[in-house]
């Protein structure tokens, strides 16, 4: 406050901006072609794509009302230890993990041939 009564408001310090991890669009190819292919063989309707500080993730839904049937995870912490992506199961439980996309879709491409072979 100074002397003549009137107050200062000072702006807090600029901080490191906080970083948001998400696809980029060479990413983002691979994944939405696999999705679109899975849609015209009937087997996933919808899809949610959710990006934070630590994660993105596209989720593949059968009905938008269940869980997701497949989650895409990129962490780009793990870059350097397992991969920074990361296939998971409707449960949860890891698929695939792995540092190049196209292997970890691999799975999904696997069963999107068995759906239409059927």
């Amino acid at each position: 406050m100074r002397s003549d009564g009137s107050n200062i408001a000072t702006f807090p310090l600029q901080r490191h901006s906080q970083t948001q991890v998400g696809f980029e669009r060479r990413e983002l190819e691979p994944i939405l072609n696999l999705y679109g292919r899975m849609v015209a063989a009937g087997h996933w309707r919808d899809y949610a794509m959710d990006m934070g500080r630590d994660v993105a993730i596209f989720a593949a839904f059968r009905r938008a009302s269940e869980r997701p049937q497949m989650r895409i995870e990129k962490r780009p912490v793990d870059r350097n230890r397992q991969g920074m992506w990361t296939l998971r199961g409707e449960q949860g439980q890891i698929l695939k993990r792995g540092h190049d996309l196209a292997g970890v879709l691999a799975p999904v491409e696997r069963k999107l041939l068995k759906l239409v072979s059927d």
